[in-house]
């Protein structure tokens, strides 16, 4: 596939709707089982003979860059667009829209010069890209929409998409009221663009792929289409799906996704070189236990939970079916019930925030649940 493809991983937004998680990190690199969502994304397309990607970058960048490099790791070919520019000395971010950034890139370089499969860098797929790839290219489209259902009362969380019996796009309605909606059918972020569809978009001008192009493609009545595919969509779009998909993985209800380390007894996995008083503490998978963590006498895990690198679980504390971030300090006698902790905050499941300021990171919890 790797002549009748290229890819292209949308991640200059800002991610304002899973903060305080992109407080310090972009969106694509939030953390499930330990690597960043958007390195899931390049696997599945190496996977898959997608082996030159472009990647538009603006807030926190240089996270993104260096992580990621030239992506030989993973045996691909990776190249950056920043969206911003040099001022006094200093580069500010500044993003041109989904469509925007990708006008950007052809004016620049020209990369896009065949098929090109475009991902939203905030989801994990399974989509069979082959199959996609073929039904597009059958219908001769100039863009392919990938959707999926979803409830009628979500429909306004996506875009939505009306189509014809032949799957012909007909509208494409931005974050509908569920009495709005012509359809519960839901863009996935997932898109298939022919170079001929990049020259609609107005150049140097910010321009969104959703609410501006699509509307567009269906004005002129261009070859625009849409497919209803079966496969597993996991957006993290809020932190309450964050929160879940954490929590369906450890179940392993994921089948893609397996849960690093080694199983030590069922359903408890841990990393290298962790300390666990495993005689005196009590531990009730799904539970994984990363590298450098500590878990000492007294203290208490049910999960699912996630306990990530250098964590420390001091004595009696108990962590209910939560994630811990790297380096989090839960504090002797503390109770944390569903919840994203870090060093510096603590989100609960649906999305409340509770920053910490003491220097030792120690976090207190007043209202957790036993």
């Amino acid at each position: 596939m790797t002549q009748q493809l290229k890819g292209m991983i949308l991640a200059a937004g800002q991610g304002t709707r899973v903060r305080p998680l992109t407080k310090d990190m972009p969106k694509p690199m939030i953390p499930i089982l330990g690597k960043p969502v958007m390195e899931y994304l390049i696997e599945h397309l190496a996977r898959h003979g997608v082996h030159e990607i472009m990647v538009n970058v603006a807030h926190s960048y240089r996270k993104i860059e260096h992580y990621f490099s030239n992506g030989s790791r993973w045996g691909v070919d990776i190249g950056y667009s920043f969206e911003g520019v040099y001022d006094h000395g200093e580069i500010k971010p500044s993003p041109l829209g989904s469509a925007g950034g990708m006008r950007r890139i052809q004016d620049f370089g020209g990369f896009f010069d065949q098929t090109t499969i475009v991902l939203c860098g905030d989801a994990l797929i399974d989509l069979d890209i082959g199959a996609a790839l073929k039904e597009h290219k059958a219908k001769k489209a100039m863009v392919s929409i990938v959707t999926m259902a979803v409830p009628d009362s979500e429909v306004v969380n996506y875009g939505v998409v009306e189509t014809d019996e032949e799957g012909r796009v007909l509208s494409f309605q931005e974050k509908p009221k569920p009495e709005e909606a012509r359809s519960n059918l839901a863009s996935t972020g997932i898109y298939f663009f022919e170079p001929e569809a990049i020259a609609l978009i107005p150049p140097g001008v910010v321009f969104d792929i959703g609410s501006q192009l699509f509307p567009l493609l269906v004005e002129k009545g261009l070859p625009f289409y849409a497919q209803n595919r079966s496969y597993n969509w996991i957006d993290i779009g809020r932190i309450s799906d964050y929160w879940e998909v954490l929590q369906r993985v450890l179940r392993g209800e994921i089948s893609f996704m397996k849960i690093p380390g080694k199983e030590v007894k069922p359903g408890v996995w841990v990393g290298l070189n962790t300390s666990v008083d495993w005689d005196n503490v009590k531990i009730e998978g799904p539970v994984y236990i990363a590298s450098g963590a500590r878990i000492d006498a007294g203290a208490e895990i049910v999960g699912p939970c996630w306990i990530s690198h250098g964590s420390h679980i001091r004595k009696n504390a108990k962590v209910i079916r939560s994630v811990l971030f790297d380096y989090t300090r839960i504090s002797e006698g503390e109770t944390f019930y569903e919840m994203i902790v870090s060093p510096n905050y603590c989100v609960d499941r649906s999305g409340r925030t509770y920053y910490i300021g003491d220097d030792d990171c120690i976090l207190r919890w007043g209202d957790a649940r036993s």
